[in-house]
């Protein structure tokens, strides 16, 4: 086999651009990268992991457990929707973890099967492996946050706009390109965009690829996916350019800012990297970052030569317009943020691997060979000890949460209830979502009532103020009731008949 047959079947047989034939009998084996995919969430990520920040605000919007918290200009109500089918009725964590692996497992088959015919099986399922093997895909498959989910809908959207370019009598194709434009608005409509922006000027620049039904499937998909949010800006935030407006400024202000050194910082396990300053990872931890894009333009040459370009090129491309925003206009990183990117360079990264192992000839391809494997092998051996480090970490913080929570509770801070604070290392969100409470923010990115408001609450129910660190509290809660709760979080109660405190 040489480096231009990545392919089946060969180009002899069909022209470029054509879409292979589909046997029934490949299907299996992108089911097995799905359920694989399934499996290791639940067996490396625990179902019993706690709730994030960033989810409680999801998962409250559409919770009987808690009142929903604060919803920030940049967050979409994508992922509140995604997981409403068991947070409207349930509590459980256990159960909401598994049904969100089960479902990232189904995305994963999903989107991968989007690519169907334009490339053989083998390397389909390879690039499924190699997107589902990295730390923080398996870390966030069961977590109720969206960028996986982007991930997904831009894998499915790209297939299907090649599949579609290559047959244009059917309409199936421009139906998942429609879908796959939805999904993606309707969790972060700004990704949506970034993501999309190369298909749109594919659809408008490139004559052979000129397809009015595409571009009609595309835009109604966007705008589809991306009413409500608009809907929203104008009802709640004074309109779709001051909601974009507060969302920059929430963001630290969107502007050139170089985050590459962030986002290589944040493989090492920071899920969220803001301040981003410390030490690098070992660069074990980052050598496959510096690999992937090598590989992918490797992938490039072996698919140009091949006479196949598209199917490698359309996806390397939408990958790098949507990783300019979170390596070049953002000034703090997150390793969820490139999801996106890195499901997309999966496969130009799997047709350079096939690559390297067919090509050569005799006594040097079992060294390459063995090479390859050798560092297939390491690198999955890296992810899942960086993957063990934050999910002990994770627990760990989100524990001390629950125990907060269960103190709150014995101190007579049930529900209805109010949790305020500041600082970091006491998260009102969270803790209130633990406890049962609503959340409020005087100041910060999270404002939503005034000092004056929560001396209001505290007389007709429990309010509770959080410190860390022996901080003092607002000049409004001095003379509340002091109460330690665990570690080097103390919280101060108002006092009121409801909290057992007296008037």
């Amino acid at each position: 086999m040489t480096g231009t047959q990545y392919m089946a079947p060969p180009r002899s047989a069909r022209p470029p651009g054509a879409v292979a034939r589909w046997k029934w009998g490949e299907e299996p084996w992108l089911a097995a990268v799905a359920v694989a995919f399934t499996v290791a969430q639940l067996v490396l990520v625990r179902p019993t992991l706690g709730l994030g920040w960033d989810e409680t605000v999801y998962i409250s919007q559409v919770s009987g457990h808690a009142p929903a918290a604060f919803f920030s200009a940049p967050r979409a109500r994508g992922v509140s929707l995604l997981v409403a089918p068991v947070t409207s009725w349930s509590s459980s964590t256990t159960l909401l973890r598994v049904y969100l692996a089960l479902l990232s497992g189904l995305g994963m088959y999903l989107a991968l099967r989007a690519w169907r015919g334009l490339f053989p099986v083998h390397v389909l399922a390879l690039a499924g492996a190699l997107s589902a093997s990295l730390w923080v895909t398996l870390f966030y498959g069961p977590q109720a946050m969206p960028n996986l989910w982007v991930a997904f809908a831009a894998l499915a959207a790209v297939g299907c706009f090649l599949r579609a370019q290559a047959d244009r009598t059917r309409s199936a194709p421009a139906w998942g390109l429609g879908a796959g434009a939805a999904l993606m608005a309707l969790m972060r409509p700004t990704d949506a965009v970034w993501v999309s922006l190369p298909l749109l000027v594919a659809l408008v620049a490139v004559r052979r690829w000129r397809h009015g039904r595409l571009l009609l499937a595309l835009a109604a998909g966007l705008v589809a996916g991306a009413s409500e949010w608009v809907v929203e800006a104008y009802v709640s935030f004074g309109g779709l350019a001051q909601r974009l407006s507060d969302g920059s400024r929430i963001q630290g202000g969107l502007g050139w800012n170089n985050a590459v050194g962030d986002q290589l910082r944040s493989l090492g396990g920071r899920t969220l990297c803001r301040p981003c300053a410390g030490a690098m990872p070992n660069t074990a931890v980052t050598l496959w970052w510096f690999a992937l894009p090598v590989l992918a333009v490797l992938g490039l040459v072996v698919a140009v030569r091949a006479r196949r370009a598209a199917p490698v090129v359309l996806p390397g491309v939408c990958a790098v317009s949507a990783a300019v925003p979170y390596l070049f206009l953002i000034g703090y990183a997150a390793p969820r943020f490139l999801l996106p990117v890195y499901a997309l360079l999966s496969l130009p990264v799997a047709v350079a691997l096939v690559h390297l192992v067919t090509v050569p000839r005799g006594r040097l391809r079992p060294l390459v060979v063995a090479a390859v494997a050798i560092g297939l092998l390491g690198h999955l051996a890296i992810q899942a000890v960086v993957l063990g480090h934050v999910v002990d970490r994770t627990t760990a913080s989100h524990e001390s949460w629950a125990r907060i929570a269960e103190r709150l509770h014995r101190d007579g801070v049930r529900t209805p209830c109010l949790i305020t604070g500041s600082d970091a290392a006491a998260p009102p969100v969270p803790i209130a979502f633990y406890t049962g409470c609503a959340s409020a923010d005087t100041g910060g990115h999270n404002e939503n009532t005034t000092a004056a408001a929560l001396v209001s609450t505290a007389r007709q129910e429990p309010v509770a103020v959080l410190t860390a660190d022996g901080a003092k509290p607002p000049s409004y809660a001095r003379s509340w009731h002091p109460v330690h709760l665990a570690g080097r979080v103390d919280a101060y109660l108002a006092p009121g008949p409801r909290n057992g405190l007296g008037a």
